[in-house]
């Protein structure tokens, strides 16, 4: 009887040498695994918040550069536009609502901020075509923009996104589509600013 319990107590602590083991080895093998899926994470979050800072001074920029236009432009100006007669070109106002309207609307739709002016058709509100009215509400839309980026939940970074009900794009992707829309109608009033007899600003690249 003494053996036998002297046995058991043997192919018990065998087992349990033989159980300890394994679970030893198991932490070896999935212990790389783990520390690279932490690795691959951490590189992930320092890409985004490096994007967030890009996308910051980028906007801190075009909000500078954008002044420069509002400030070049004489006050009999604003509502110039190169072609009076036809009624589809927008002025030199409405070409900076346009897209400060936009700026507003992105931003919201894809970081989620409350539109201070959503349902407003701020290009036909006459109220903004003053030069001092027009400078305001301009500026206002950059920072709007750099205080929502500021402010983004970067994990949703990625988020698919139907812009327009017909392009796909994802949450980042739309503030990047913004960026590029305000750079375009900008660069129009480029024309604009020299049919007035002024210099436009010296372009900003950095």
């Amino acid at each position: 009887m003494k053996e036998r319990i002297n046995l058991l107590r043997y192919l018990v602590s065998t087992l349990a040498v033989s159980v300890a083991c394994s679970m030893v080895s198991l932490a070896q093998v999935t212990a790389p695994a783990a520390n690279k899926a932490i690795a691959a994470q951490a590189t992930a979050n320092k890409a985004m918040e490096d994007w967030r800072t890009k996308m910051i001074a980028d906007w801190t920029r075009a909000k500078d550069y954008t002044k420069e236009y509002l400030d070049a432009m004489p006050e009999d100006g604003t509502n110039y536009k190169p072609n009076a007669q036809d009624k589809d070109q927008r002025s030199f106002a409405e070409q900076m609502l346009h897209f400060t309207a936009a700026n507003f609307m992105f931003a919201s739709l894809a970081t989620g901020a409350a539109n201070p002016y959503q349902g407003k058709n701020l290009e036909k509100m006459d109220e903004y075509k003053t030069k001092a009215a027009l400078s305001k509400v301009v500026l206002e839309s950059y920072d709007f923009m750099i205080a929502a980026v500021k402010n983004f939940d970067l994990s949703k970074a990625n988020e698919p996104l139907k812009l327009f009900n017909r392009f796909d794009s994802t949450r980042s992707g739309v503030i990047a589509a913004a960026f590029e829309h305000q750079t375009h109608h900008r660069g129009q009033t480029t024309v604009y600013i020299r049919m007035k007899g002024v210099k436009p600003p010296q372009e900003r690249l950095f």
